[in-house]
């Protein structure tokens, strides 16, 4: 496979996240519910965009589609559904869904210390990434968000409480120091949580209620400033400026993560959509 790729955009997807409206729970709705009833959206949707394309029986023959591929492609429901939802459809009665599709080895992560066996892995790569941000910065409290749906979606943490972690499951307004960075794609530090002008009042009590004073957050940019997620450290203790060394090893950070995540979700993730239409096309054939 070649080296290095431009990564062109699947057809129809968005060129960026935006980061819009804040993300509530409706009345008498708890977090926890607000979560899962957001993270059924976008799998219902590709349920129904599946069933109507390969004219299955039911939602439901969709659905188990979208969780055995997830299973066998190791990836996770909720972006293989975002990639039905962001990637144009196959041509009518086509065997592949990308017949032209170039395929590329990973890019190099030399600052994350992963193994040539796990360059393929999404939960070690970001797992490496949070423990390297989170070594820069001199704390143990962090996580990873990453861009589906136009949302940031919690995708690992460390050290932070529960009530922190429901909270933040789905993140779009700018009323946090990841959605600030996600929308002006910069290095964002809150250096005292408490008296921060950033946040609203809920998104304020969750994060210092975690022991959290201080935080960071760094954008993941792909190619054509392409943002595909954030990873933001939290301090015990307000903070004072990071050094320019500790900025700029940030920022590479940053840059090695995003352009591995986009390769992911040109490679992995589109070998998944491949491998779910064969088996939609297949179980549709039966069918007839």
């Amino acid at each position: 496979m070649s080296q290095e790729s431009p990564h062109p955009l699947p057809r129809n997807t968005p060129h960026s996240a935006a980061v819009p409206e804040t993300v509530t729970p409706e009345p008498g709705e708890t977090a926890g519910e607000r979560n899962r009833r957001l993270a059924h959206i976008g799998v219902a949707h590709a349920q129904r965009v599946l069933t109507g394309r390969y004219h299955l029986a039911s939602q439901q023959e969709a659905f188990e589609l979208l969780r055995r591929t997830s299973q066998q492609c190791n990836i996770k429901l909720h972006t293989l559904a975002d990639a039905v939802l962001h990637t144009a459809a196959p041509d009518t009665d086509a065997e592949l869904w990308f017949p032209r599709r170039a395929r590329y080895s990973p890019p190099p992560l030399p600052y994350l210390a992963v193994d040539e066996a796990s360059r393929t892995n999404h939960g070690v790569v970001l797992r490496n990434a949070m423990r390297r941000v989170l070594h820069i910065t001199e704390t143990t409290m962090g996580n990873v968000q990453l861009s589906e749906q136009g949302m940031l979606r919690m995708e690992k943490h460390t050290g932070l409480n529960q009530e922190f972690t429901e909270f933040f499951t789905f993140v779009r307004d700018s009323t946090t120091s990841c959605a600030q960075a996600a929308e002006q794609r910069q290095q964002i530090t809150v250096k005292d949580v408490a008296v921060a002008d950033v946040f609203d009042d809920k998104s304020r009590h969750a994060i210092l209620q975690t022991g959290s004073r201080a935080a960071h957050s760094v954008p993941l940019v792909a190619r054509n400033d392409r943002l595909v997620g954030i990873i933001s450290s939290h301090h015990e203790q307000p903070l004072t400026d990071f050094t320019r060394a500790q900025l700029a090893a940030l920022e590479a950070v940053g840059t090695q993560v995003g352009r591995w995540l986009l390769w992911h979700r040109h490679t992995i993730v589109l070998d998944a959509l491949e491998q779910l239409h064969a088996a939609a096309t297949a179980q549709r054939a039966q069918q007839d």
